[in-house]
C-alpha cells in the first residue's frame, strides 16, 4: 500500500473509531444505569426479608421454629428452575426486553407488597415462591440484554457494575430498614409490614419507568440513529464471526463434559454460599450479639460497601493484569478466615465477630463475579459461552440452598453447623480453584507443544492478528 493510500485511510480509521467510542458511551449511559437499577430493585425485594425478621414477623406470622429458612429455600427454588428457561424465552425475542423485563418487575412489586398483607406462614411462603419465579428471570435477561450491545472484552467490566448493584442493595435495604423501623405501629401497621410495602410499591414505580427506558435489542434500537445500528451489528458479527447460534448446533455433550464448566461452578457456588449467608443472617447473628434490631440493620451497611469497594477493585486489577486465580485466592482466603472467626464461637466479643462478617462478604464479592469472567475467558464459541454461564449461575445459585437451612435456630447464637459447613465450602473453594489453575496450565503447555509441532491451535475468537487461543490464568 503507498503511503498515500495508508494516509487516506487513517481518516477513516479514526472516523469509525471515534463512531464507535460516541454510540459506545449512548449504549452505556441507555443500558448500564437502568438494568442495573432492575437489578438493585429486584435484590432489594429479594434481601429484605432478612431485616424484617428483625422486626418480629416470625411471632406476627406464628411461624414454626426454622419456618423463616422454608421462606427462604421456596424463594430459590422457583428461582433455580426457572431461570434458564425464562432467559431462552427472552432469547427467542417473543416479547419485547420493555414488556418482559418491565412486566415482570411490576409483578414481583405486587407481590412483594402482598407479603406486607398476608397472616399466616403458608401466604408468606407463597410470596416467596412465586417471586422467585418472577425474579429468576430480571437479572440473567437483563444481562442477556446488555450482552447484545457490547463486544466480550467490553462486557466485562459492565457485568461487574451490574453485580455491584446486588451489593449496593444490601447497604441499601439496610438503611431503608433502619428508616422503616420508625414507622411501628403507622396506622395500626407493624414496622416490618411497612417494609414489604413500601419497598414493593418502590419496585412497582420502577417497572413502570422501565418499561418506558428500556431498549429494544440491538437491530431495533430507537436511540442509536441508522448509521449507528449498523455499525454495532456489523462489529458484533465480525466478532462472532462464522460461530454457530442454533441451538441444535450447539455442542451440548462437549459442554455438559467439560470440566472447566464444573469446576468453575464449583468456585462460584461456594463463593455464593458465603455471600447469600451473609445476606440472610448476618441481621440475626448482629441481633443475637446484643444489638437492638436498628443498630444492627445499620451495622450491616459498612460490610456491604466494602464488598462494594473490594470487588470493583479487584475486577479491574484483575483485568488490567490479565489473571484471575490469585484475585479468586485472596477472596477465598478472605472468606475463609471470617468464617474461622465466627466458628471460633467468640460470642463475648461481637466486634471479632463482625469483622469476620466483613470478611465473608469482602471475599465472596470477589470470588463470584471473577470465576464467571473466568470461564469465559476459558471457552471458545459465543454459543457455549452462553450456555456455559447458564450453568454455572445456574447450579451455582443452588448454594442458597444450604445457606437456607444452615443456620438451624436451636443452634442462635453460635450456630456451630452453619459455620462449620460455610468453613467447609470456603476450602473447597480455594481447593477448585488451585485445581482449576494448574489444569489450566496443564492445557496451555499441550497447547504449546501443539503449535511448535505444527498442528492445528484454535484463533482466539474476535482475534485480527490470528493470535492463538490460550487460557487465562
Amino acid at each position: 500500500m503507498s503511503s498515500d493510500e495508508k494516509s487516506s485511510t487513517l481518516p477513516a480509521v479514526e472516523e469509525t473509531v471515534a463512531s464507535e467510542i460516541e454510540f459506545t458511551r449512548k449504549c452505556d449511559i441507555r443500558l448500564v444505569p437502568i438494568l442495573g437499577g432492575l437489578y438493585f430493585t429486584a435484590f432489594l425485594d429479594r434481601v429484605n426479608i432478612a431485616n424484617a425478621k428483625l422486626l418480629g414477623f416470625e411471632k406476627d406470622l406464628h411461624m414454626p421454629a426454622n419456618g423463616y429458612n422454608t421462606a427462604l429455600w421456596v424463594f430459590f427454588l422457583s428461582f433455580v428452575l426457572l431461570e434458564v428457561p425464562c432467559n431462552m424465552f427472552l432469547n427467542w425475542h417473543r416479547l419485547k426486553p420493555n414488556q418482559w423485563l418491565g412486566g415482570t418487575m411490576f409483578f414481583l412489586g405486587i407481590v412483594s407488597m402482598c407479603q406486607g398483607l398476608t397472616q399466616s406462614a403458608g401466604g408468606l411462603y407463597a410470596c416467596r415462591f412465586i417471586m422467585g419465579a418472577l425474579e429468576g428471570s430480571l437479572a440473567p435477561g437483563a444481562a442477556l440484554l446488555m450482552g447484545q450491545y457490547y463486544r466480550r472484552h467490553e462486557f466485562g467490566i459492565r457485568f461487574a457494575c451490574f453485580f455491584v448493584c446486588a451489593l449496593l442493595s444490601n447497604a441499601c435495604s439496610s438503611f431503608l430498614a433502619y428508616a422503616i423501623g420508625h414507622m411501628e405501629g403507622v396506622h395500626g401497621v407493624r414496622a416490618w409490614r411497612w417494609i414489604f410495602i413500601l419497598e414493593g410499591l418502590f419496585s412497582i414505580c420502577y417497572a413502570v419507568l422501565a418499561f418506558f427506558v428500556i431498549p429494544a435489542f440491538p437491530k431495533d434500537a430507537t436511540f442509536l440513529t441508522k448509521e449507528e445500528r449498523e455499525l454495532l451489528l456489523q462489529r458484533l458479527e465480525e466478532e462472532r464471526g462464522n460461530e454457530k447460534v442454533s441451538m441444535r448446533d450447539i455442542n451440548w455433550v462437549g459442554i455438559l463434559w467439560n470440566w472447566k464448566v464444573w469446576l468453575a461452578t464449583l468456585i462460584y457456588f461456594c463463593g455464593d454460599l458465603s455471600s447469600s449467608s451473609n445476606v440472610s443472617f448476618s441481621p440475626t447473628i448482629l441481633s443475637q450479639l446484643g444489638w437492638s434490631a436498628s443498630k444492627a440493620q445499620v451495622h450491616q451497611i459498612p460490610i456491604y460497601l466494602v464488598a462494594v469497594t473490594t470487588s470493583i477493585i479487584a475486577h479491574i486489577w484483575s483485568g488490567r493484569v490479565g489473571v484471575r486465580f490469585p484475585f479468586i485466592l485472596v477472596g477465598v482466603a478472605t472468606s475463609l478466615i471470617g468464617w474461622a472467626i465466627q466458628l471460633a464461637e467468640l460470642t463475648d466479643k461481637p466486634a471479632v465477630r463482625y469483622f469476620g462478617l466483613f470478611m465473608i462478604s469482602a471475599g465472596a464479592s470477589i470470588q463470584m463475579p471473577l470465576s464467571v469472567a473466568w470461564l469465559n475467558n476459558n471457552l471458545i464459541g459465543r454459543p457455549e459461552k452462553a450456555v456455559a454461564a447458564a450453568i454455572q449461575m445456574g447450579f451455582g445459585n443452588g448454594a442458597n440452598f444450604v445457606s437456607s437451612n444452615m443456620f438451624i435456630t436451636a443452634q442462635a447464637p453460635r450456630y456451630p453447623t452453619a459455620f462449620r459447613v460455610g468453613t467447609s465450602f470456603a476450602v473447597i473453594g480455594g481447593v477448585a480453584t488451585l485445581f482449576f489453575t494448574l489444569l489450566l496450565v496443564r492445557e496451555n503447555r499441550r497447547l504449546d507443544k501443539q503449535e511448535a509441532e505444527g498442528n492445528a491451535v484454535p484463533v482466539n475468537p474476535g482475534s485480527d492478528d490470528g493470535t492463538r487461543f490460550r487460557n487465562t490464568l
